[in-house]
């Protein structure tokens, strides 16, 4: 009898490093003071739209009203692009000029870039 030679292979593997997913770039989502837009249409928004809660909701009105702008909230791109564009639709519908606006950011991470975002909208909507 002649010695048996091992006819297995060996199975090679190779150690990958996990992906490194970067964070998505957040946007604040802006409400801007008008003098016709009421203070109610404003928390009933916020309420509605980003669901704040009632306390909440009045202390970003006051500050849209003192201040002439106030932060909504902060979200990915495409949520605070589909509330922004809700809260312009409520507000047509309801006949204010609330304008409400997004921008990138300030500490957003790698490859962001500046700029503003969408804004429109007949005059600076809020309370």
């Amino acid at each position: 009898m002649s010695p048996r030679q091992d006819t297995r292979e060996g199975t090679l593997t190779e150690t990958r490093a996990e992906p490194q997913l970067a964070k998505p770039r957040l946007w604040r989502v802006l409400l801007h003071n008008d003098d016709y837009t009421t203070q109610d249409f404003v928390v009933w928004v916020l309420e509605s739209v980003f669901q704040k809660p009632r306390g909440e909701a009045f202390t970003i009105m006051l500050s849209v009203h003192r201040s002439g702008m106030g932060v909504a909230g902060v979200y990915t791109h495409d949520v605070a692009e589909t509330k922004l564009n809700t809260t312009r639709r409520l507000a047509e519908e309801h006949e204010f000029p609330l304008l409400v606006t997004m921008e990138p950011e300030a500490d957003a991470g790698p490859g962001s870039g500046s700029g503003s975002g969408s804004g429109s909208g007949s005059g600076s909507g809020a309370p």
